[in-house]
C-alpha cells in the first residue's frame, strides 16, 4: 500500500522516470539486500538515463530531420568522396562546441541531404538542438511570418539552433528579401552557431547566385570563415540502388 501511495504521488509530481525506475526496483530479485544508498543511486542512474533519452527524442522531433539518417549507416562502398575518417571526426562535434561551419557540395543524388541529416542526427545524440529547413521554405516561411508577426519569434529559433541546415542552397534565383533574411541569419549565428549548407551549387558561383555584391561578401565571409568542406562526386545514389533493386527483382 505504501508503495502505491509512493507512486502516485512520484507521478502526480511528474517524475515519471522515477517512478518507473522505482517499480523496477520492486521487482528485482535481491533488491533488498541492498544499502539504502545503493538503491538510491540506482534510482537516480535510471532517472538520469530515462530523462537525457528523452531529451533525445524530444531534440530529434523538433529538428525535423528530412531522411532518417544516422552515421552508422553512411554507405562508404560506393566512391563519393566521403572520407570516413573526416565523418568521424565530425561525429566527435567539436566543429559544433567551436561554432564552426559545414558545407556539403555535390550533383543531385550523390548523399548530400542523407550526410547533412545523419551529422544533426549525431548532434541530437550528443545533446545539441538541430533544425531542418530547405533553403525556399527557409524564405518563404521567414516571409510569412513578417506578415503574422511571428518574425522575431522565428528569427530568435533559427539564431539560438545549435546546427541549422539549409539545404538546396541558392538552386533558385533570390529575391531582394531573401537576400537580407539570408544575411540577418548567418550574422546572427556567426562565431555563435553552427551552420550545414548543402547545395549543388559549386562554392565558386556562390556570389554571383546571391545576386548583390554587398550582402555576397558578407554573407560569404562569414559562412566560408572557419568552415568545414565536403565536396561529393559520383552517380546518383538514388539511380544506383534503383538499378540494384532492378536486378535483384529479375534475379541477375
Amino acid at each position: 500500500m505504501l508503495n502505491e501511495q509512493t507512486l502516485e504521488k512520484l507521478y502526480s509530481m511528474k517524475l515519471n522516470g522515477m517512478a518507473d525506475a522505482f517499480k523496477d526496483q520492486l521487482v528485482q530479485p535481491g533488491i533488498h539486500d541492498l544499502s539504502f544508498e545503493e538503491r538510491f543511486a540506482f534510482l537516480v542512474d535510471q532517472l538520469w538515463t530515462w530523462k537525457e533519452d528523452l531529451r533525445m527524442q524530444t531534440l530529434l522531433k523538433n529538428a525535423k530531420l528530412r531522411d532518417n539518417a544516422c552515421i552508422e549507416d553512411i554507405d562508404y562502398k560506393v566512391p563519393r568522396g566521403i572520407d570516413k575518417s573526416v565523418i568521424l571526426s565530425l561525429s566527435g562535434c567539436d566543429w559544433i562546441r567551436n561554432a564552426q561551419n559545414l558545407i556539403i557540395t555535390g550533383p543531385t543524388g550523390v548523399g548530400k541531404t542523407y550526410l547533412s541529416c545523419a551529422l544533426a542526427n549525431q548532434a541530437c545524440r550528443k545533446g545539441y538542438s538541430s533544425f531542418y529547413k530547405r533553403s525556399s521554405r527557409l524564405f518563404q516561411e521567414l516571409t510569412i511570418s513578417r506578415v503574422d508577426g511571428t518574425y522575431p519569434k522565428l528569427m530568435n529559433k533559427i539564431s539560438r539552433t545549435k546546427v541549422l541546415i539549409i539545404d538546396d542552397f541558392l538552386i533558385t534565383p533570390m529575391k531582394e528579401k531573401d537576400r537580407k533574411d539570408l544575411l540577418e541569419v548567418i550574422e546572427d549565428r556567426h562565431g555563435l552557431m553552427s551552420t550545414i549548407i548543402s547545395t549543388q551549387i559549386p562554392m565558386e558561383n556562390w556570389f554571383e547566385a546571391i545576386g548583390d555584391p554587398t550582402i555576397s561578401d558578407a554573407v560569404l565571409d562569414r559562412l566560408i570563415h572557419n568552415s568545414h568542406k565536403i565536396n561529393l562526386k559520383g552517380e546518383s545514389m538514388r539511380k544506383i540502388r534503383s538499378s540494384l533493386t532492378k536486378k535483384t527483382k529479375s534475379g541477375n
